[in-house]
């Protein structure tokens, strides 16, 4: 290839690669824009993974009278402090960013341990991590090390058809939607900050003498135009002017708000997240209950999984979320329902309180129940029923 010939893309199997220069060109021709770069995409994802890290981790066991919360050394580990250089929080949320958004959905956690004791869950950058297949399975690799996917949290999202442990993520996807962002934002710069919207356009007489530099076009406008107080009318001659008042365009006029709301609609169904989460239409409660339980339940049934079968060697135990902790209900309804619950011995006072953030108290850890509430076949014992 001679000098003059400029280097072009090869393509393989689907795949474009791009040398450093021809890459270089992609990106400032505007052409490209990362997906973490556009607000709505990032919103939204985040929104999903602030949801997820809120929940808090139980450790749950297998027990002849059903499954029971565990608290120990593991279970505080994993909910309190997975890793020593970040909240649980944080460490979960960049969990899930990895997965839904950087990571082209997989997320790589890499435990350490100590003496046969979980010390550490280091979260992976998306960036560090390779795959390979295997004719059964695969390896992981990250930097240069391969690693033993065993010995790793690897977390799926969207599998892809051809390697179903490998995610695939939704970027394909969103990335025609986030071009259109990102054109509608640069033309909503560019309209607000373009200097040709006047108000106001006073024609004059081309045969005036003032009128043949700018100088002499100033004089005329101070001499007729401006006014010295506000509201002081404009005394011009009727032969030489005419004014006439516009309306300049506004967006609504080149349509970019409606062009924007439909492309957040659209980025708002694609992750499975309320639309008015991304400024669009009126918040609904049952519209954020489904979106819980039709989409942080499932990424969230994923982490339980993936870290049960990884992290935990006992076959009675498991990891859950409480998922019912983001569910939207108002205080009444939840004081009408857990007080419902209390009276029939279901749950017990503690329990009621903590639902409505109270502490706990002493005495309500029983299961009590109102004399009325009893057996149908119990009706006859009661004692005030008895003639002696």
């Amino acid at each position: 290839m001679t000098s003059v010939e400029k280097a072009k893309p090869m393509l393989y199997r689907g795949i474009q690669f791009l040398d450093g220069s021809t890459f270089a060109e992609f990106i400032s021709s505007g052409r490209y824009i990362s997906l973490a770069d556009c607000p709505e995409i990032q919103r939204g994802c985040l929104t999903i993974a602030e949801m997820i890290s809120s929940m808090t981790i139980y450790l749950m066991a297998n027990t002849e009278n059903g499954d029971k919360r565990i608290k120990n050394e593991l279970s505080r580990k994993i909910d309190i402090n997975p890793s020593k250089w970040m909240t649980r929080r944080t460490w979960m949320t960049a969990i899930v960013m990895n997965l839904l958004l950087y990571g082209r959905g997989n997320s790589i956690v890499l435990p350490h341990t100590w003496e046969g004791l979980l010390e550490e869950l280091e979260v992976i950058r998306a960036d560090r991590v390779r795959f390979e297949a295997k004719d059964q399975g695969y390896n992981v690799y990250i930097d240069k090390a391969k690693k033993n996917p065993d010995n790793l949290l690897h977390f799926v999202w969207n599998p892809d058809p051809k390697y179903p442990w490998k995610g695939r993520g939704v970027t394909f996807t969103l990335h025609d939607v986030a071009d259109n962002l990102k054109q509608a934002e640069a033309t909503t710069k560019a309209f607000m900050e373009s200097k040709w919207k006047p108000s106001v356009v006073v024609k004059v007489d081309a045969l005036t003498d003032e009128f043949a530099d700018p100088a002499g076009r100033k004089k005329l406008l101070e001499s007729y135009v401006e006014s010295a107080e506000v509201g002081e009318p404009w005394l011009i001659p009727a032969e030489q002017f005419s004014v006439d008042q516009i309306r300049p365009l506004t967006l609504a006029d080149l349509a970019i708000d409606s062009m924007m709301k439909l492309e957040k609609e659209t980025v708002a169904a694609i992750l499975g997240i309320p639309a008015f989460v991304l400024g669009v239409g009126t918040y609904s409660q049952n519209e954020w209950n489904a979106f819980i339980n039709n989409t942080i339940r499932p990424i969230a049934q994923e982490i339980e999984q993936e870290m049960t079968r990884k992290l935990i060697l006992s076959d009675k135990m498991y990891l859950r979320f409480n998922i019912a902790s983001l569910y939207a209900y108002d205080l009444q309804t939840v004081s009408s329902v857990y007080t419902g619950l209390y009276v029939r011995g279901i749950v017990t006072g503690n329990e009621v309180r903590e639902k409505m953030g109270l502490e706990a108290r002493e005495g309500l850890d029983d299961l009590v129940i109102l004399e009325n509430y009893i057996p149908l076949e119990k009706v006859g014992d009661q004692l005030k029923l008895s003639q002696e």
